[in-house]
């Protein structure tokens, strides 16, 4: 436990009726009562004045105490609920700095709550990603993770491959029996069994870490071609503006929607041309800069022209792997129906949707292939995971997958094989915390909010 005491807002920026100011440290009562002039019975709300160091009063409000260790952090924890006024709170939280507390850094209160062992790190994280849901899915999702289901199948995987291991490192004491004792045992099977489970762990939290980050997804195409009819029609709102002068838009244009629970966050760019225009250069250079960081482009042309010689200069200068979608808009004005069809150029394969955004049709055509790309489809209790998740599920993949190569050999070197699984267990004890480095500590918990 951390001998300094910390405080922080816990409530958002801005005026509400309630504001939060958190405290967590050690033998916090003489910290109470000096700020007070009351001791806090534990997890009873004590109604009191808070007061400033000459006696007048700050705000008045509820004092709670959680004394050590049933509380948020592990330590003892005092929650100060006054009136949600910003100069109200600041005042309140320099009287905390000048007790003795020191300002909390983002996270702080999360990170002590995991190093005091009242969270492993999976579920610290579950945390901020709740506090940053885009969608009810996404919401339901951290829920889970932070009641700890995530970390139940981390550890039950940790546990078999622990009996696993316990296995091989017997048999290495007694090398004349190795094969024999191993097939006994049915660890070739248990190997087996352990891949199948891991799969599905990986897909379940690969299901989740798209209901955290979502899909970047970036419309571009020439001037007028209905790039921000189509933000607004998937937005359901009218955000952009819609002019039959092109160039209208000058600058990325964002708005986050859902399918599926899956949030997409759409940008509308500049149409892209050769231009004069010293403003809209600008708002073309920021598209490309949108453009490179995109997880998928749709390439807007018009159903009328199809694809010109400028919409194929636009396709050279794409990213080499950047997933896109060659959308045909106005399908109204070309007396084309909505349909989804493969197409070939030289730049690869890609998927072509005919739609008509001022007329809403097709528009679930493209919703769906939005999806597919994603890779998204219904599983059954996701849980929220984050991209380092997602890497330590796959090195842990990898490393059963070694191990399995290894015990298939026609003479197996049990040596690699108990190796192999020592690694894997290493992998998936980075998503709980056991196997962590203090810098990822750092970079963890330093995107928390201060006062979480």
């Amino acid at each position: 436990m951390n001998a300094d005491t910390i405080a922080a807002i816990a409530t958002a920026p801005g005026r509400g009726g309630v504001g939060v100011i958190r405290i967590s440290g050690s033998a916090l009562l003489p910290f109470a009562l000096a700020l007070c002039g009351k001791t806090p019975k534990p997890r009873h709300a004590t109604l009191a004045e808070f007061r400033a160091a000459d006696g007048s009063a700050i705000d008045s409000g509820l004092l709670l105490y959680f004394p050590n260790p049933h509380s948020f952090t592990g330590e003892d924890v005092l929650e100060l609920q006054g009136h949600g006024g910003p100069v109200v709170l600041q005042m309140l939280l320099a009287r905390c700095l000048d007790l003795g507390a020191r300002l909390a850094e983002p996270g702080e209160f999360s990170r002590r709550a995991f190093l005091n062992g009242k969270m492993d790190l999976a579920q610290a994280e579950a945390v901020a990603d709740l506090i940053d849901a885009a969608t009810a899915s996404a919401a339901r999702s951290a829920v889970r993770s932070l009641q700890g289901e995530f970390s139940r199948a981390i550890h039950g995987l940790t546990e078999e491959l622990i009996n696993l291991r316990m296995l091989v490192e017997a048999t290495l004491d007694f090398p004349e029996e190795d094969i024999d004792f191993l097939k006994a045992a049915d660890a070739f099977g248990r190997l087996e069994r352990l891949q199948l489970k891991l799969a599905e762990v990986f897909d379940r939290a690969g299901q989740g870490h798209l209901l955290q980050a979502g899909l970047h997804v970036v419309l571009a195409g020439q001037p007028n071609v209905g790039k921000s009819s189509l933000l607004n029609r998937l937005a359901g709102d009218e955000l952009a503006i819609v002019t039959a002068i092109a160039g209208t838009t000058r600058d990325a244009l964002r708005s986050t929607i859902q399918i599926e629970g899956i949030p997409l966050h759409i940008i509308d760019t500049a149409g892209l041309r050769d231009t004069d225009d010293e403003v809209e250069r600008i708002g073309i250079a920021r598209s490309w800069q949108e453009i490179a960081k995109a997880d998928v482009l749709l390439l807007l042309v018009d159903a009328r022209s199809g694809v010109t010689d400028a919409d194929r200069e636009i396709l050279t200068r794409l990213p080499a792997n950047l997933q896109r979608i060659t959308v045909y808009n106005k399908i109204d004005l070309a007396d084309r129906e909505p349909e989804r069809h493969a197409e070939h150029d030289a730049h690869g394969d890609t998927v072509a949707i005919s739609l008509s955004a001022k007329a809403n049709q097709g528009i679930d055509l493209l919703r769906a292939e939005l999806l597919r790309i994603a890779g998204w489809h219904q599983a059954e209790d996701v849980f929220i995971a984050r991209e380092r998740h997602l890497r330590a599920l796959a090195s842990a993949q990898e490393h059963i997958a070694a191990a399995r190569t290894v015990v298939e050999g026609r003479l197996p070197a049990l040596e690699l094989f108990a190796e192999e699984l020592r690694l894997a267990q290493q992998a998936l004890g980075e998503i709980t915390g056991e196997f962590t480095a203090d810098d990822l500590l750092g970079v963890i918990f330093s995107r928390f909010c201060i006062g979480k």
